[in-house]
């Protein structure tokens, strides 16, 4: 990957969770000439391997910074990966277009995104890089397009830089309207070696992909349309 389409070096935040999507939105952002700062957030996840990756990823891709705030979603619940509940194995893709799973966690990447503004107005960044989707996706209300705008609109409204007119922040979310299979073809073009990402809700003890939950469904469906093999070992088969 080459660093190109930019006189100088601007910086931007990039929410990473050692997953696939924000791998591959954390690869665009850095083809696209970016000097890079990696967000990740301890908050109770039951998949806290994921930081493991991300960590792995921001060296991988040259961030400047790698960054993880602890926040503890467990004390507010609600949701099947900070709480006692168990993750939905095995369900099809049309539960996962149109009902709201309980792997949903409150307001998350509103949260998330706070803090990204936050960080970004302390470094100067004016984009924030995000890598939620609304095609291949389990049916998050904040992954969708009227969100994103909504949020940008709003961080616009909320700092100094932007209200004083010295710079607007823009939320970008490149693979918004990419298949899976869409996504993964993007990271291969850019050189992602999706080998060192982490998709599963609900990893073994061992910190192997379960082969079942909604992301590793997905996760497997998109390397197969991809045509590209899914270096992932599941425990439940490939």
């Amino acid at each position: 990957m080459t660093d190109k389409g930019k006189s100088h070096r601007e910086k931007a935040v990039v929410l990473s969770s050692g997953g696939l999507d924000s791998t591959t939105a954390m690869a665009v952002a850095k083809e696209e000439g970016y000097e890079i700062y990696s967000l990740s957030f301890h908050y109770g996840q039951r998949h806290a391997a994921e930081l493991q990756a991300a960590e792995a990823v921001a060296k991988a891709l040259g961030a400047k910074e790698h960054l993880v705030v602890c926040l503890d979603f467990a004390k507010i619940g609600g949701s099947a990966l900070t709480d006692e509940m168990d993750v939905p194995k095995a369900r099809s893709y049309g539960e996962m277009g149109h009902e709201i799973p309980i792997t949903y966690v409150p307001a998350r990447n509103t949260i998330f995104l706070a803090y990204a503004l936050s960080w970004a107005e302390v470094l100067g960044a004016t984009d924030i890089f995000i890598g939620v989707n609304a095609i291949d996706y389990s049916g998050y209300p904040d992954c969708r397009p009227e969100y994103i705008e909504a949020f940008e609109h709003m961080a616009n409204l909320a700092t100094r830089a932007s209200t004083q007119g010295k710079a607007k922040t823009r939320i970008r979310a490149p693979l918004m309207h990419m298949t899976k299979a869409q996504i993964i073809q993007k990271g291969m073009a850019l050189g992602v070696d999706y080998g060192m990402t982490r998709s599963c809700y609900d990893p073994s003890p061992e910190g192997m992909a379960c082969g079942q939950c909604d992301s590793c469904l997905l996760r497997k469906r998109g390397f197969v349309e991809a045509g590209v093999s899914d270096p992932t070992i599941y425990v439940f088969g490939q």
